[in-house]
């Protein structure tokens, strides 16, 4: 559950336009709702700043379309993963105003509730067109978590100059999730320029060798370049966490200026 909606409860039971029993009826799920064949946990968002996330591989889509309504329920974003098409099928039925993002295989169902300002600025680059996936899980999950997100693209170290161009997005940056496959070398280039968090994400592109991603991993875990930390392969979802708990984490230093 957003901590915005929590207050606006308390707001209403103080104003009156909300009757304790219309508020016990919100908040009676507010820690956990069991489903039977899943726990949904409504305050992870208040405990740890990142929302209730369901991973579609894995899960029929009775039970992804439960988890939905669950989280829904408690006015909160629903953030599906790894989707495919004919999952998105089921929840747009139920859900209208449902979005999928082919690309970063996600399905959004916006919260009911208005939204505050985007804050902090996360840059997203890709080595390769190939890695877009990856950049785009990464990229998209950034923009429900609610910040400001920039795209750069195809800019691998086979053409650094590419890369050299982006001084003016690098420059603005208050962290950057850098997604490369092969032989993984752009998180240290771009690491070597900024001074700001990046975030290594190794994806499984490359032929034989790069063994579906291991070269790449390794290599990014050997960077001689101090401030790169590396999630896991194709694991676009997670650093969009972590580059999001860096902007929080900012935002508290600053006094809320991010």
């Amino acid at each position: 559950m957003d901590p915005q909606i929590i207050r606006k409860i308390l707001d209403g039971i103080a104003s009156g336009k909300i009757s304790p029993g219309e508020a016990y009826h919100r908040l009676k799920h507010l820690t956990f709702e069991n489903l039977g064949f899943a726990v949904a946990d409504h305050h992870r968002q208040l405990r740890t700043g990142l929302p209730e996330v369901i991973f579609a591989p894995g899960k029929t889509a009775e039970q992804i379309l439960g988890l939905a309504g669950s989280i829904y329920g408690t006015g909160a974003d629903v953030l599906i993963t790894r989707a495919e098409k004919a999952i998105f099928a089921r929840v747009k039925r139920r859900f209208k105003s449902a979005t999928f993002n082919s690309d970063a295989r996600i399905i959004h169902i916006p919260s009911r509730y208005r939204k505050q300002p985007r804050r902090g600025n996360v840059l997203v680059i890709s080595a390769g067109t190939s890695d877009i996936p990856v950049a785009e899980e990464a990229a998209v999950t950034t923009e429900i978590l609610g910040h400001n997100v920039q795209r750069v693209f195809d800019v691998g170290v086979a053409g650094i100059h590419r890369l050299v161009a982006q001084q003016k997005n690098l420059s603005l940056a208050e962290a950057i999730i850098v997604v490369a496959g092969m032989e993984g070398a752009l998180p240290s280039v771009v690491a070597g320029l900024v001074d700001v968090p990046v975030i290594a994400v190794p994806t499984s592109v490359g032929y034989g060798a790069s063994f579906k991603g291991v070269s790449a991993l390794l290599a990014m875990l050997n960077s001689c370049v101090p401030g790169v930390v590396v999630v896991n392969i194709d694991n676009g979802f997670g650093a969009a966490c972590a580059a999001s708990l860096i902007i929080k984490s900012a935002n508290k230093l600053s006094g809320g200026k991010t």
